[in-house]
Parts: C-alpha cells; sequence; structure tokens
C-alpha cells in the first residue's frame, strides 16, 4: 500500500554549452520553439535592485488577452484569419484547461491549431485525428493538427467546411482562452475580441531581495564538477524561496546547495507571470548580456523560462506528455565572457528537446 517517495518520476535533460558569439549558436531557434510560457525567473547574484534597462524591458513584455468560453469554431473565422494567423505570429492556449482530463486547444504561431480531445469529443469532431502518444487508457485521446494556412484549409474549402461545421455544429467546444500576437497586438486580434467577453492583462513582476544566499561555487564559464540535476534543484529551490541548509529543525526541505559552495552577499530573484512570447524572452536575454558586459559585477545571470503545464504542445509541435509530471522549460545560464549553458528538460515520455 505503501508508495516509495524516493522514486520520482524520470525527466529529460539536454544540456548544451556554447557562446552567443558563435555564428552557429542556437539560443534563438530554441527559444522560439517553447511556444507557450508562462513564466520567467532572473537571478542576479550581488544584485539588490533592478537595473532600470533590465527593468523597462520586463515592463515592455506583450500584453495578453483572457476571452471568456470562447467557442474554439471563431479560430477559423475569415477576419481573424486575415488578420491574425496569416499575418504575424498568433499565441492562444486554452485556460484552466488539465490536458490528462479536459479538451485543451492550441493556436500556434505558424498558424497550426492543435486539439487534444477524449474519445468521445474526437468522434464527434469527425475529422482526422490521431491516437494521441500518451493516452493511458485504451484509446482514450486523440489530437487533431491542423495547418490552417494551407491551401486544403482555405475558407470555403472542403477541409475548412468540414472542420468548421465540426466544431460549431456538432461538438460545440468551448473554453476560456489565453491570446496574444507578435507583431500586432490587440489590434490584429480585434476581429476575435470584439464578439467575446474578454480583459486585457500584463504580465505581473514580482521582485525579492535574498541575502546571505548560498550558491555552488563553480558557477562559472569553465563549469564542469557542478552535476546540471543539482544545480538545477538549487536554482528551483531559490525561485521558490525554500532553503537550501537543511537544518536539523526544519522538515520543509532536503535541498541542499551543491558543494562546494560560497555565499552571495546578495541577490535579486526577478518572476514575470503570463503568457509570454518568446519574442520577448529574446529581448531580455539581449538585455542580459549588456548587463553581464558592466565591469565589477559577478560573472553570471541565470534565466529560466516555464512553459505551460497542460499546453497540448511543448517543444515545437511536440505533443506535450500526460501521463506524469508537466515539466517544459529550459535554463540559461550566462556568463559575461558571453559563453552560456543550457538546459532543457521535459518528462520522460516526451519527445526530446531539440
Amino acid at each position: 500500500m505503501s508508495v516509495d517517495l524516493d522514486q520520482t518520476p524520470r525527466s529529460l535533460l539536454v544540456c548544451d554549452r556554447s557562446s552567443f558569439l558563435d555564428e552557429k549558436n542556437r539560443i534563438s531557434s530554441q527559444v522560439e520553439q517553447l511556444h507557450f510560457n508562462y513564466k520567467v525567473s532572473v537571478l542576479l547574484p550581488e544584485c539588490s535592485s533592478a537595473p532600470s534597462h533590465l527593468d523597462s524591458v520586463l515592463n515592455s513584455f506583450s500584453s495578453f488577452y483572457l476571452i471568456r468560453k470562447l467557442p474554439i469554431h471563431e479560430l477559423l473565422d475569415k477576419h481573424f484569419l486575415e488578420m491574425a494567423v496569416y499575418q504575424g505570429s498568433a499565441y492562444g492556449v486554452s485556460y484552466r484547461t488539465r490536458i490528462d482530463e479536459d479538451n485543451c486547444v492550441a493556436l500556434m504561431p505558424n498558424g497550426r491549431l492543435c486539439l487534444t480531445l477524449d474519445k468521445d469529443s474526437f468522434q464527434v469532431l469527425g475529422f482526422e485525428g490521431k491516437l494521441s502518444r500518451f493516452t493511458h487508457r485504451t484509446n482514450s485521446r486523440y489530437v487533431v493538427s491542423v495547418d490552417l494556412t494551407d491551401s486544403s484549409m482555405a475558407p470555403g474549402g472542403r477541409g475548412y467546411l468540414r472542420l468548421l461545421t465540426g466544431l460549431r455544429s456538432r461538438l460545440h467546444l468551448k473554453c476560456d482562452f489565453l491570446l496574444s500576437h507578435h507583431p500586432g497586438g490587440g489590434a490584429s486580434l480585434q476581429p476575435l475580441l470584439s464578439h467575446y467577453d474578454w480583459s486585457e492583462h500584463r504580465p505581473e513582476i514580482s521582485t525579492h531581495a535574498l541575502t546571505h544566499l548560498s550558491c555552488p561555487a563553480q558557477l562559472t564559464s569553465d563549469l564542469q564538477s557542478c552535476d546540471p540535476h543539482s544545480f538545477l534543484e538549487w536554482l528551483g529551490a531559490v525561485d521558490g524561496d525554500i532553503s537550501s541548509e537543511n537544518s536539523p529543525s526544519s522538515f520543509l526541505s532536503s535541498f541542499v546547495c551543491p558543494e562546494p559552495k560560497t555565499t552571495l552577499s546578495q541577490a535579486l530573484s526577478i518572476s514575470i507571470c503570463g503568457l509570454l512570447l518568446p519574442q520577448d524572452v529574446h529581448r531580455l536575454i539581449q538585455e542580459i548580456r549588456c548587463y553581464l558586459e558592466q565591469p565589477l559585477l559577478e560573472s553570471w545571470v541565470s534565466l529560466t523560462v516555464h512553459g505551460f503545464v497542460d499546453s497540448p504542445v511543448s517543444w515545437g509541435g511536440s505533443e506535450h506528455g500526460v501521463l506524469r509530471g508537466g515539466e517544459n522549460f529550459y535554463t540559461l545560464l550566462m556568463f559575461h565572457d558571453h559563453t552560456y549553458h543550457l538546459h532543457l528538460a521535459t518528462g520522460a515520455h516526451d519527445i526530446c528537446p531539440p
């Protein structure tokens, strides 16, 4: 009857070391491939307040919109397709839906619409799909993936009308929906927003000043001996404001800072939450690089980007796993000499990150 609590679910971790100065570095493409980000965390060592330029970038992250009880067939509306899908990049994901139990929807920036449906909903929809890679009961979940920019899905075409009829007349799928657009913002989404109950949101920024923080001593561009799993555990504990001292009087945490360790007199933890676009994350990375070029600063900064746990897709267009953990994140450890260490993580059953 007892469960072995020491046996935690496996995960995949891909590690990469390179330099921003190397023309073959893949940071830009890797940032772009995690489409649906809900949180970015930054740790600035030996810093007590956010530098003005960094603060400016954080406050310029794009707004996003919450549309309540959106009929999903509206994503096929001709005016919405012309204004948002065919022009620029639309990012949309169902809100407060659970990938292992509910019908979930994602609209990717390349114009692909992804539906993960239970068996009954899939049969009612009556459109081509495939069995989920992560079905944990016999034929219990299905995936429908459609490229809305393909000629076969042009408004009025056979495939378009079949999907539209299935969503509008048979399935009647509705959900709360988060939506953003680059570069048009709200103006490109007006054909959709004007018909439904919606609200505009700015990403929420929070800061936490830390003092006397235990820190791995090998956080340099020559990092070799610090185990990446231990480093990420320590970084997660810092972000969650969990002590890693593992004192005998504490029963809340067994996390410890990797050895050998040093102590930072102060550090600043910054988090920004919302529907965060890869383009904004990329601008933040560039600003951190400029920040690290300043003299008399600690030689590193870490940035962690978390994808939505219940997004139907994780890296690129890959189906997101539902059987165990919903992790899909990456951590970028940047140094003053323009080198970096990149850690990309996902669940054990997901496709390996790029």
